[in-house]
């Protein structure tokens, strides 16, 4: 496989139709057969990746697409509206974090980890979204299928069913209930991650106005936490950044391993 090969595999995979904004092959390869795989991986995982011999490097996390990463959140728009939201309000409630993230942007270094995979000739890729929406899609299915069979369901059976994922059983992270009790009735529960960051107080509270009881986000900021508690207007389950993503990546990698590569996985792939 070479690294088009590879990132066409994610795509195929998640149903991406094209690479987005915060995916990216930077240092083309071919002949692949050895990877070390990472959520943030850092200059020095290049250098050791170099001398173990692995063939090439995939990092989760955008890098030097970061540049332009933010236009992927507007993909929470599309996801608010299959989960019921109006088109007006989820575009709406998307506007001013889009901006902070567009602004806030230009002040990374979209260089670090590029320039030393380049250095020393690693080929080198990143594969964001596709991934979340592998994870995105396996999470959502789990609790629509708790819904399903009980639709008087509470939050401790959400927590309970996402607990049978593997990944969440290995974290040292918790699934936390955040907003309402394990006795609260989940009611319509939606799951909003695979659009590039975590939406914060506006998709939430947005959610919860449009008749939506329960969100889950894998990461939440404790002002946009706490604005949220105050009102108290749904349930809020957080389910960990880490073993999250990994909810994605892992079946990525498993694909990977049956086509014959051999991949490492390191920094946060658990």
């Amino acid at each position: 496989m070479n690294t088009s090969d590879i990132m066409n595999l994610a795509l195929e995979m998640s149903g991406c139709k094209n690479i987005p904004d915060d995916s990216e092959i930077y240092v083309e390869g071919d002949n692949i057969k050895k990877v070390l795989f990472g959520i943030d991986m850092t200059n020095a995982d290049i250098y050791m990746a170099k001398s173990a011999g692995y063939d090439a490097v995939i990092n989760h996390h955008p890098l030097s697409c970061s540049t332009r990463a933010y236009n992927v959140f507007l993909e929470n728009i599309k996801l608010m509206v299959n989960a019921g939201v109006p088109e007006e309000y989820a575009r709406k409630a998307v506007e001013d974090k889009y901006e902070a993230l567009k602004i806030t942007a230009s002040t990374k270094n979209y260089d670090e980890v590029v320039s030393a995979a380049k250095l020393v000739n690693m080929p080198l890729l990143n594969i964001h979204q596709p991934l979340d929406e592998i994870g995105r899609k396996i999470m959502q299915d789990a609790i629509d299928d708790i819904l399903k069979e009980n639709p008087e369901a509470v939050l401790d059976d959400i927590v309970k069913g996402l607990n049978g994922i593997s990944e969440f059983q290995r974290a040292r992270t918790k699934i936390e209930i955040l907003m309402g009790n394990g006795k609260s009735k989940a009611g319509k529960t939606f799951f909003a991650h695979g659009a590039y960051t975590n939406g914060g107080y506006d998709i939430a509270n947005t959610c919860f106005e449009c008749g939506i009881n329960t969100v889950l986000y894998i990461h939440i900021a404790h002002p946009d936490y706490k604005r949220l508690k105050n009102e108290n207007k749904g349930n809020l389950i957080v389910t960990g950044h880490i073993a999250s993503d990994c909810v994605g990546i892992n079946p990525f990698i498993k694909k990977l391993e049956a086509l014959g590569i051999e991949v490492t996985g390191i920094n946060g792939i658990i």
